[in-house]
Parts: C-alpha cells; sequence; structure tokens
C-alpha cells in the first residue's frame, strides 16, 4: 500500500491501531543521497572508530532528505501456533514548508538513478509527499505559534494566501449574513493555515473544513465572538491542530518510538539473498519456522519482488529477524522443530544484538548505540616507504595498488605512508607482490618503530642523553 499526503491523515487511526497491536515492525528508509563526496579528514575512512565513523555518516546524510519510509507491521494470527500477517507500507515524504520553514537538501545522482532503476515514484514524492520535521524544527515552530509569532513567509504560500483573502473580500462585499462560500483544492496542513489567516484578517466570516474544501460563512460579530469561545474551536486548539498538521509524519514516527515495538537486526549487504537462503533448504529450521502471510491490501509482495522499495524492504527486514531468531532458538534448544517457539521467546534469544548495527567496511564489523563497542579483528596496518617519487600524494598512492587491492591510505610522513585494507588476503598479497621493490618497501607497521611522535621523542631523548653524558665527562675532567 502506497501512502501520501492525501491518504495519509485518514489512514492514520488504521496505522496506529496496527502498530499499537502488533508484536514487531520491520522498517527500511530511501533517501535522496547516502553520502557525499567529502574529502580530507572528513572522508569515512578504515582508520576512523566507531564513534568517528557514525559522526562522519550523520553529517553526510544529513545533506540529504527522506523521500521514503517503508513500514511492515507483524502481527501473530490468534490461535496459529508461529504464523504472522505482515501489513506492508510505503509512505512517501517530503518536508514541511510551513511558516519560517523551507529546508533545503541535495540528491545524489547516482542515488536518483538507482532509484528510478528500481521504478522509485518520484512524482508522488514532489508532488504528495507526507509533511514532517526534525525535533527543532518543531521546537521553533510551537513557539512561534503558541506566542502569535507566526506568520507566513513562503513565496507560494504568500502568494496562494492573498488570492483567498481577494476572493472572500469581494465576495463579502455583495454577501449577506449566514451566506456561506467554498474554497476548493485547500487540503492538509494548509486549510489550517488558511483558515487561521481569514479568521485574523475579517473578523465578520467563519471558517469550517470538510471534504470539499474551507466552507467561509459571514456572520456577525456577536456570533463570532460565541464562535471561537466554544470549548472544540479554542484558538489554543486550533493552534495546537495546525502544529499537529504540520508535523505530519513526524507525529507517527514518534507514536512508533515510543510503542517500542522496533527490534533493529544488523543490514548485511544483499538482504534479498539472505531472505532467499533463508527461505530454501539451505536453512535447517526452514519447515519448522514461523510462517508469514501478507495482510490484505498488502498482497502485492506475494509474488512481485520489489527490491530498494521500502515497504518491501521493510517486510524483508522483518521476515529475516523472524527466520534467525528461529535459527538462534533452535541452537539454544539443540532440537528442531522448537516445542511451542513464540515471539517471547525470539525476543530473548535476541536480547544480546539489540541496537548493534553492522557496518560495512569499516574499522570494526559492527557498532553499539547501547554500550561499550566490541574490540574489532582487521589486518594489520602496513607502512609504505617512497623513493624517487617526489611529491607523491595519498590519492596517487590509492591509484597505484588500486588494481591489487582496495586501500585506504593516509600519510605519516613526507615519504612515508600507512595502508589499511579490511581483507587479510589483500595485506598478505600485497606484501608478498612488492618485497624486494627497489622504490615502494611496504611492511608491517610497528608503533614504536615507525611512528613520528615515538622517533621525535626518542632523538630528544637521545640529545638529552648525550648532553647530559658530555657535562658528566666535562665534570669529571675539570680541576
Amino acid at each position: 500500500m502506497d501512502v501520501g499526503a492525501d491518504e495519509f491523515e485518514e489512514s492514520l487511526p488504521l496505522l496506529q491501531e496496527l502498530v499499537q497491536e502488533a508484536d514487531f515492525v520491520g522498517l527500511d528508509i530511501e533517501f535522496t543521497g547516502l553520502r557525499s563526496n567529502l574529502s580530507g579528514p572528513q572522508q569515512i575512512s578504515l582508520f576512523d572508530l566507531p564513534s568517528e565513523w557514525y559522526l562522519k555518516t550523520r553529517q553526510s546524510v544529513q545533506q540529504f532528505t527522506i523521500c521514503q519510509i517503508g513500514l511492515s507491521v507483524f502481527s501473530a494470527i490468534e490461535g496459529e501456533a508461529n504464523k504472522y500477517t505482515a501489513h506492508s507500507c510505503n509512505f512517501y515524504l517530503f518536508p514541511t514548508t510551513f511558516g519560517i520553514l523551507d529546508s533545503e537538501f541535495s540528491f545524489q545522482a547516482s542515488s536518483v538513478q538507482f532509484l528510478n532503476q528500481y521504478g522509485f515514484n518520484y512524482n508522488k514524492f514532489l508532488k504528495n509527499g507526507i509533511p514532517y520535521m526534525n525535533e527543532e524544527q518543531e521546537k521553533k515552530i510551537r513557539h512561534d505559534i503558541l506566542t502569535g509569532n507566526w506568520r507566513v513567509r513562503s513565496s507560494p504560500d504568500k502568494d496562494q494566501i492573498k488570492v483567498v483573502i481577494d476572493e472572500v473580500t469581494r465576495w463579502l462585499d455583495l454577501a449577506k449574513e449566514g451566506d456561506w462560500m467554498t474554497l476548493p483544492g485547500i487540503t492538509g496542513f494548509q486549510a489550517f493555515e488558511v483558515q487561521l489567516v481569514l479568521r485574523q484578517a475579517l473578523p465578520n466570516i467563519w471558517t469550517v473544513l470538510k471534504d470539499e474544501g474551507v466552507v467561509v460563512k459571514k456572520v456577525s460579530k456577536q456570533h463570532r465572538w460565541y464562535l471561537q469561545n466554544t470549548s472544540c474551536d479554542r484558538e489554543s486548539c486550533w493552534k495546537e491542530n495546525i502544529l499537529l498538521s504540520a508535523r505530519g509524519f513526524s507525529a507517527f514516527f514518534q507514536m512508533l518510538v515510543k510503542a517500542q515495538k522496533e527490534m533493529n537486526f544488523p543490514r548485511v549487504s544483499n538482504l534479498s539473498k539472505v531472505y532467499e537462503v533463508l527461505n530454501s533448504d539451505l536453512n535447517p529450521t526452514k519447515n519448522s519456522g514461523p510462517e508469514i502471510v501478507h495482510a490484505s491490501r498488502c498482497e502485492k509482495y506475494v509474488e512481485t519482488k520489489c527490491p530498494h522499495e521500502a515497504a518491501y524492504d521493510a517486510f524483508l527486514c522483518g521476515s529475516v529477524l523472524l527466520k534467525v531468531a528461529h535459527l538462534l532458538l533452535q541452537k539454544v534448544h539443540r532440537i528442531d522443530p522448537v516445542p511451542e517457539s513464540s515471539f517471547p521467546q525470539y525476543l530473548d534469544v535476541l536480547a544480546p544484538y539489540v541496537n548493534q548495527v553492522n557496518l560495512i567496511r569499516a574499522g570494526v564489523p559492527k557498532i553499539n548505540f547501547s554500550g561499550p563497542d566490541y574490540p574489532g579483528i582487521r589486518p594489520p596496518i602496513l607502512i609504505l616507504s617512497v623513493k624517487g617519487w617526489p611529491g607523491v600524494s595519498e590519492q596517487q598512492v590509492y591509484h597505484k595498488f588500486q588494481n591489487l587491492c582496495k586501500f585506504d591510505v593516509r600519510r605519516l610522513t613526507r615519504s612515508q605512508f600507512l595502508l589499511l585494507t579490511n581483507k587479510f588476503k589483500d595485506a598478505r598479497n600485497i606484501l608478498k607482490e612488492y618485497r624486494g621493490h627497489p622504490t615502494l618497501c611496504i611492511s608491517l607497521y610497528r608503533y614504536w618503530r615507525h611512528s613520528p611522535n615515538v622517533n621525535c621523542l626518542l632523538q630528544v631523548c637521545g640529545i638529552v642523553t648525550a648532553w647530559a653524558l658530555l657535562a658528566f665527562t666535562l665534570g669529571r675532567s675539570g680541576p
């Protein structure tokens, strides 16, 4: 099921009910880009600590925006052992443009081509994306609305508001008390925005939002006072409704987090392959594992594979989670089928892996968001000493070896570079290939032998020791 701004408000109650009653959810997010072409110290490297890797990745991805979120809600079927229903939804998002909010974000050409290849609906993203905002933006907008400092700032909104006010003002000149008119085509939180502006500008009208649009009614000032002071339509209530509408998907996402149904499973390089293996005869628990069926209105993925569509990837994540949990449970009990396996048992065996995210080509295999990171096992650092190549750069060293193996390169001194790969065989191969090379000498890096800081310290200590010996010798030979 694909959900845009037009469908979101109508489907929200059902979505909230599904999440509250779910056993767990699968989640996938698509961005307009993933990794900007950073250079220098900001470039992600195998030399990075987990915390450095995370901060660099976060800074990089913040330049882009979320274009699609996929949600797959898994619920156990009552009365049927180890069987689940999956409700899968695609949400197309677009940053909120409201008041002073006018977000800037980037597109990465390779990401656009990638999503195009898998049939991403850019028209729905750009024209019918569900609004959302982050916590800082929400805090600012809330303050402006509640203190009365809120203003329409963006040019399209200003133009629309001006046209609406002109149209209503012309109508008021001829209308009688009790007459009404409809402003069609104004929906979502912009309908609240238009009504608030009209009520502030014109004291003898009242507005109501209906299916056909915003209805404007001519009323007396006394009746206006009565309407705006009724319990269901006070100004404070209106402002909260405006804020809720402007938050859009953010309100649903915060509800999802509070529901505590998410179990993050480490992603691997090819999620579809993992899913296929777990559903093949290679999985020893294939016939005894959990059964998953697609809910009504979500049958799209029964026969059709849609890789990199957010809801499909979310379904794969949740399915892999269930099947891997069953494998772990079988390993604990050492029997198959596991008697009376249930989702609470799955949670118990998955507990040691909560909040740990797999890293691809990094200094450690995973990052732990709820505790200390585990020490990584990686190939040794190599040191390259260059002769007869003045002014050589890190990029030139990288290109020199890229056909043999892929190294991250970091300059150590003017003529020395550190090389690091994530594969032990690459380190062995390059040591063997360049053994005895006349201009490129590669060996294992030893901190106490090769570090410039250690060498500088040893030189200083040597000078101090030499002076001390000289002073001692001169003192002994004096009168």
